[in-house]
């Protein structure tokens, strides 16, 4: 089933020019754009009322929402290339001769996907401080994780996985956080 839903997604790639730029951007220029925008979201958001009388408690919970988001987010990057040092599972280009990715990416690295697993983080910390900026980086996180696929860089179940392990991680941290 993985393969089948690798090649009906992969199967999208090498039709277009133009969608080939747009896959090719999501997997990897994109999200270096949402998280910076995720970083100035959170640094400039306030729910509209400053209160002056306690500045630095507001400041302190800022940054503790950074942290939290942040710090979940790279932690999950971290963890997953620990874990790809010791699974080893070709790319989809390597598994199968016939598979042209639309750009080469990493070797026998394929499980579980470092990107999924660092939006699927950043997507579920950021719900827990900001609902609707959540839903938002969950698309951007579901984006992310087709257009890899697209390309033939991961299969389904590289990306699946990614965004289970992100999320346990985010909760992990947010469970930490709520200790502190």
């Amino acid at each position: 089933m993985n393969n089948e839903i690798f090649f009906s997604l992969h199967n999208l790639a090498h039709q277009s020019v133009f969608f080939d730029w747009i896959f090719v951007f999501t997997s990897n220029t994109f999200g270096y754009i949402m998280v910076f925008l995720a970083f100035v979201f959170l640094f400039l958001h306030t729910d509209g009322v400053f209160d002056y009388r306690t500045p630095f408690l507001q400041l302190k919970n800022k940054i503790k929402e950074i942290a939290l988001v942040f710090s979940s987010a790279v932690s999950a990057w971290i963890i997953q290339a620990v874990m790809k040092s010791f699974i080893v599972t070709p790319r989809p280009f390597i598994f199968f001769n016939d598979v042209k990715p639309l750009f080469l990416y990493g070797g026998v690295d394929s499980f579980p996907s470092g990107h999924a697993m660092f939006f699927g983080a950043l997507a579920m910390s950021l719900y827990f401080v900001h609902k609707k900026i959540g839903y938002m980086y969950f698309v951007v996180a579901l984006m992310i994780g087709l257009a890899r696929v697209v390309s033939g860089i991961h299969f389904p179940i590289d990306i699946l996985f990614g965004y289970i392990f992100g999320i346990i991680i985010a909760l992990i941290f947010r469970k930490i956080f709520k200790n502190k």
